[in-house]
């Protein structure tokens, strides 16, 4: 099993002596608190209406055990992988988060710059500063996706499009899944409607979209072509059918449709509809090592962190969610070796077992050893 690098070794800060030690996932959740203001704690936490679907999220993870084997040589663990032409380090990507800046000064870069340090994949937000040209300037090294918000007429798109394509990124992601502004009741509550979150200019674009753009992206652009939102198997087929490289199942984080299914729930349609046909990432709660393990079991080929990563980057830069990695490194090689798994690509559904869940699901229930109280949760 691997040690975890050093911060110092993965050259973030210059002075790695004075930077926290966290020794555990909590302690930069709690670190994040300690840094952010409410309004900002509860952009991140928060889902839409009654949260039902943000707590199913978690709930889908929680309903599924591990089903471990023993006497197999897991003296040397393998958690690499291959996506988008490149070996990474861990089945990660680092999930598009909008309005990063809100949680720290320089935005998604820190977050780009931590993940190809580390070896895992991003995946840049367009209502995320900076500009796609500007996080390729910044993370130049970094395995760089890009996430597209409709907001403007076939050119804009595809306009994008070649831009992406021009200055390095290795996929297209086009998120489906946000037709309309969902009602994001901790704000509406009080009356913290900022117009980048609420009101940006071109919304009507998102609202027309269908398939004819997707046909029209593929048509166009030698990109892969990702698409973010899909949440059944009919959906998954149509895009096999318009020949979609990726599929990314994703509910946005329970924060656009209230009373969804847990997006962990849905996998197993979603595998089964592609057959292997197109790559899968999921995101939606996950944020633990033994999540991650579940998910590519079930068929997932990237796990996407955002909270956790937004976590992480309020708690210490581009440090936090460096050494987020390496913690969740740490955890899902100790799984995989009490599972009796020495390479990723061993697992598969037989180390899977439906299960009653054992807390009450929320956005912090991963995390017992938090006082739940204190987070004004």
């Amino acid at each position: 099993m691997n040690e975890p690098k050093s911060i110092r070794e993965a050259g973030l800060l210059q002075e790695a002596a004075s930077a926290p030690v966290f020794l555990n996932l909590h302690e930069l959740i709690a670190k994040a608190r300690q840094n952010l203001a409410q309004n900002d704690w509860d952009y991140v936490v928060g889902g839409v209406e009654s949260e039902t679907t943000l707590r199913r999220n978690r709930h889908a993870l929680d309903c599924v055990a591990l089903r471990p084997r023993v006497l197999r040589d897991v003296s040397r663990i393998d958690a690499t992988t291959s996506a988008f032409g490149r070996r990474l380090r861990l089945p990660i990507l680092l999930a598009p988060v909008g309005s990063l800046e809100s949680l720290h000064p320089d935005a998604a870069s820190p977050v780009a710059q931590a993940a190809a340090a580390f070896g895992v994949a991003h995946m840049l937000s367009s209502a995320c500063k900076p500009t796609l040209e500007g996080l390729a300037q910044a993370a130049a090294d970094a395995l760089r996706t890009f996430q597209l918000y409709v907001r403007g007429d076939a050119a804009w798109v595809d306009d994008h499009v070649d831009r992406a394509a021009a200055h390095g990124y290795a996929a297209f992601c086009l998120t489906v899944d946000t037709a309309h502004y969902s009602r994001r009741e901790r704000d509406i509550a009080k009356r913290y409607l900022t117009a980048g979150r609420r009101l940006a200019a071109g919304r009507d674009f998102q609202a027309a979209l269908d398939w004819t753009t997707v046909a029209r992206i593929k048509r166009q652009s030698r990109l892969p072509l990702i698409i973010k939102g899909i949440a059944t198997a009919e959906d998954a087929r149509i895009a096999l059918d318009h020949g979609v490289d990726w599929i990314y199942v994703s509910n946005h984080g329970g924060r656009q449709l209230d009373h969804g299914r847990g997006a962990y729930e849905v996998l197993p349609e979603i595998v089964e509809a592609l057959a292997g046909r197109a790559k899968v990432i999921i995101d939606g709660a996950f944020c633990r090592g033994t999540d991650i393990v579940k998910a590519v079991a079930a068929g997932a080929d990237l796990v996407g962190l955002g909270r956790l990563q937004c976590f992480a980057l309020a708690a210490d830069g581009a440090a936090g969610v460096a050494r987020m990695l390496e913690l969740i490194e740490d955890e899902i090689e100790r799984c995989m070796a009490l599972l009796g798994v020495a390479r990723l690509a061993d697992l598969d559904r037989s180390y899977l077992h439906r299960a009653e869940a054992v807390n009450a699901p929320h956005i912090l229930s991963a995390f017992p050893l938090l006082r739940i109280e204190d987070y004004r949760y």
